[in-house]
């Protein structure tokens, strides 16, 4: 019998091979979502009888207190990793309020945890939704803000929702040594199991307006530039996790995500923690907004931005499309 005769070696390499189908491209995926990483935000309103729609970020509402477990028990139900409580007080003053046991999230706290098991919960530490001028700190005569003081109130606020049974506390407020300040009145008051998840990297992003609206809690005068990140500063950034990560975070985040993909794939090849990172209520406005005019497909759209944000090495995303994906992963 003759032999063909050998082929020459292939000038190129075949990637398509592995593209062909579904099935095949499913098997060599890199970078695969899971609900469970994913945590969905929710506004606890003191001043809502009923659950309310929130204008600029479609399909979400401000729930009372006592009726956050239903958004929590869907949650669970979708196999959704936690959520990240917000709260929206009575009256507003000088950020006090954001440690009352009885103000909107510790409330939320103990409604969900007598409902809804298998869930992280999670309250965002900030005075922005609780302060008369929405600043995320205690204001010097002069308008400025008072960094150090302002670490007591957040200390106080962290305890609060700990004791109302907080799994973690996620300082967003941007004072300088506010991690070490809650984990030291965690620790103090016997809840040294209760983690902290620091906003470590959050800039002065154009994509936070939505959530102002959410959120009630946009500045009375001037922005928040003087202590939020200034969004070229990468490197600044990672000095920033690392002072959190030095003072006791036990995860770190970067705020907002999609913008900041170099710095969320930076910050994971350096430490050896986990890395958070917050889709943002402009991203999903964003997005929301083109899909209504016909300009992208959404599900597509959020999928593929969900993906980049956990390729480029976060391991837990915060965004609002989490029951969405949680579902169109099914």
């Amino acid at each position: 019998m003759t032999l063909a005769p050998a082929r020459a070696p292939s000038a190129f390499r075949r990637f398509h091979r592995m593209r062909r189908t579904a099935a095949l491209r499913g098997l060599v995926r890199e970078t695969r979502l899971d609900p469970r990483s994913l945590v969905l935000p929710i506004f606890v309103d003191a001043r809502a009888s009923e659950p309310t729609p929130i204008t600029s970020l479609p399909g979400h509402l401000r729930w009372p207190a006592e009726r956050a477990a239903e958004i929590a028990e869907r949650a669970a139900a979708a196999g959704v990793g936690g959520l990240l409580l917000f709260g929206l007080p009575d009256e507003k003053g000088d950020g006090r309020a954001a440690a009352d046991p009885l103000g909107p999230v510790p409330s939320a706290l103990r409604a969900i945890r007598a409902r809804a098991a298998g869930l992280a919960l999670i309250a965002d530490v900030c005075l922005c939704e609780y302060t008369t001028h929405g600043h995320c700190g205690i204001l010097t005569p002069d308008g400025g803000i008072d960094n150090d003081a302002t670490l007591p109130l957040l200390a106080d606020a962290a305890l609060a929702c700990a004791d109302a049974g907080a799994d973690v506390i996620a300082p967003s407020d941007m004072m300088d040594g506010r991690v070490a300040a809650i984990r030291d009145a965690l620790d103090r008051a016997g809840r040294a199991e209760t983690a902290v998840m620091s906003y470590a990297a959050k800039f002065a992003s154009a994509f936070y307006g939505p959530f102002r609206e959410a959120a009630d809690c946009a500045p009375q005068f001037g922005d928040r530039s003087g202590y939020q990140m200034d969004p070229p500063n990468a490197r600044e950034a990672l000095a920033e996790i690392a002072a959190d990560v030095d003072e006791g975070a036990d995860v770190v985040m970067v705020k907002p995500a999609g913008p900041y993909l170099d710095v969320i794939a930076a910050a994971r090849a350096r430490f050896d923690v986990p890395i958070a990172a917050y889709q943002v209520s402009g991203e999903y406005a964003a997005l929301h907004a083109a899909a209504e005019r016909g300009w992208i497909d959404l599900r597509r759209a959020a999928l593929e931005s969900l993906t980049a944000i956990a390729r480029a090495g976060a391991g837990t995303i915060v965004t609002y499309f989490a029951l969405d994906a949680a579902a169109w992963l099914a």
